[in-house]
């Protein structure tokens, strides 16, 4: 039985993490903006987060956050600050952040009685897990939250979970951070963009993630030997990188296919501001946040049908779909959105911040019991 909790007493909740600050890619800068909604709610009073790895200078840290870096020191480190959190704290939530962290969640919840919330984005969840001990833990989380309908749909195909346990939490833009503006003539000079049409892609570079649209762009690249203005930009890094150079080189394409390599989080909004056409025709991203920040940037955006960019664009609202199997449809796409005006959809607000934090909010509140 789970001991009954002071309701007068502001919540706190411990937070389970690959990475988030002082991480990058898409599910750290999810986290971020989780932890930032945690921290900014009158209602939570302290939120302690244990960070599995810390890649890069950490960011200044919202108020409220207790950030456990010695967690990220290696297996024995991470467990010894899980067990030392909960001896120390009394928590009401925790917050499972993958599901390779969901075995220690378990854990912590059966040793305290908390209820604990396991977040689940793309891939990591569409298909069982190779740990029995995941396997296992994964199906027993008192909430589950997931960014898109597709991953939801997905895990509760093979886990068993009803759907109706797993609320819905898309991710946050903060469009103060984006907007319509002029090419960054800098950018411009380094990549040699001066009269050119740019087509954009952006993302990382990964050998086990082959799903992210770079290669549809490439092949359709040699279509377009009669539009010589028109190149594209693949931007992010990774050990894919030498593969894509490479396949550029032999389609020929290598003087229009431009890579810029890593992008700092200061420079990605004046990135995306090279394009005139923003095209990620995917196959496995569990909700395609690059497409929002595109249209955050008024750059008109294609989005696949067959993964999570199709909720991204609202089915179609905020954005082009195309099949990614089908590069007839992928060229007149892309055409089409080169002569389309650049503009911040209405319906982008959807994703705002603010909205993101009130279902956070909400979420928290629920799982723990208030």
């Amino acid at each position: 039985m789970r001991p009954k909790k002071d309701q007068s007493r502001p919540l706190r909740i411990l937070y389970l993490l690959t990475d988030g600050f002082g991480g990058h890619g898409g599910i750290a800068a999810y986290n971020r903006d989780v932890l930032n909604a945690m921290c900014g709610d009158p209602a939570v009073g302290k939120v302690v987060a244990l960070p599995r790895v810390i890649p890069l200078p950490l960011q200044a840290l919202p108020p409220k956050l207790e950030y456990l870096v010695r967690a990220a020191d290696g297996t024995a480190a991470y467990l010894r600050q899980l067990l030392q959190a909960i001896a120390r704290e009394r928590f009401d939530v925790i917050y499972c952040a993958h599901i390779n962290l969901s075995s220690l969640a378990l854990m912590a919840s059966r040793l305290t009685g908390t209820p604990w919330i396991l977040a689940m984005y793309g891939i990591d969840v569409w298909e069982k897990p190779r740990r029995r001990s995941a396997r296992y833990a994964c199906t027993r989380a008192d909430q589950y939250l997931s960014i898109s309908k597709i991953t939801r749909d997905r895990f509760c195909s093979w886990s068993g979970v009803d759907a109706a346990r797993v609320a819905l939490m898309p991710n946050a833009i903060h469009l103060e951070a984006f907007g319509l503006s002029p090419r960054n003539p800098d950018l411009v000079a380094r990549y040699g963009l001066d009269g050119k049409r740019v087509v954009m892609t952006f993302g990382r570079m990964d050998t086990f993630e082959r799903y992210k649209g770079f290669d549809e762009i490439l092949d359709l690249l040699p279509t377009l030997t009669d539009q010589p203005e028109i190149v594209y930009v693949l931007a992010g890094d990774g050990a894919d990188r030498k593969r894509l150079e490479a396949k550029a080189e032999a389609l020929g394409v290598s003087d229009r296919a431009i890579f810029t390599g890593y992008v700092p989080e200061v420079e990605k909004a004046d990135h995306y501001r090279l394009a005139d056409a923003y095209a990620m025709p995917s196959t496995g991203e569990g909700f395609g946040f690059v497409l929002i920040e595109a249209l955050a940037c008024g750059v008109p955006t294609i989005g696949s049908i067959a993964d999570g960019g199709r909720e991204a664009l609202r089915d179609g609202m905020l954005g082009d779909l195309v099949d990614p199997k089908d590069p007839d449809g992928i060229r007149r796409a892309v055409l089409a959105a080169l002569g389309k005006p650049k503009a911040i959809p209405d319906g982008l607000s959807y994703f705002a911040f603010p909205a993101f934090s009130q279902r956070i909010a909400a979420l928290t509140a629920k799982r723990a019991g208030r």
